[in-house]
């Protein structure tokens, strides 16, 4: 859980850094926050594997304290993004990114 909530942390900073900058320090910042984000989601998935039972379901999910405590903090642009990646991970389904 340690290292889950060093990668949501480190993409909140990133996030906050991207909405300080623009020009090419904003991309950059941009691009850090979607890998750092990304990897945060990875560590998600990692953490998903070891509950029991997990729920079966995106509200049940969305009702686990760690779940609740990150939703809180995301900022309104990212919880789209943050649900989908929750509801896939819900479904089973592994999606795969290109960069």
């Amino acid at each position: 859980m340690k290292l889950i909530n060093e990668h949501f942390e480190t993409a909140m900073e990133a996030w906050n850094m991207m909405q300080k900058t623009s020009g090419d320090d904003g991309a950059e910042w941009a691009e850090r926050f979607e890998r750092y984000f990304y990897e945060f989601i990875d560590e998600l998935k990692k953490w998903w594997t070891t509950l029991d039972p997990k729920p079966t379901n995106i509200e049940d999910a969305e009702e686990l304290p760690e779940i609740k405590n990150w939703m809180e903090r995301i900022p309104d642009p990212v919880k789209i993004n943050f649900l989908t990646e929750l509801e896939d991970i819900v479904d089973g389904n592994d999606t795969e990114r290109f960069d």
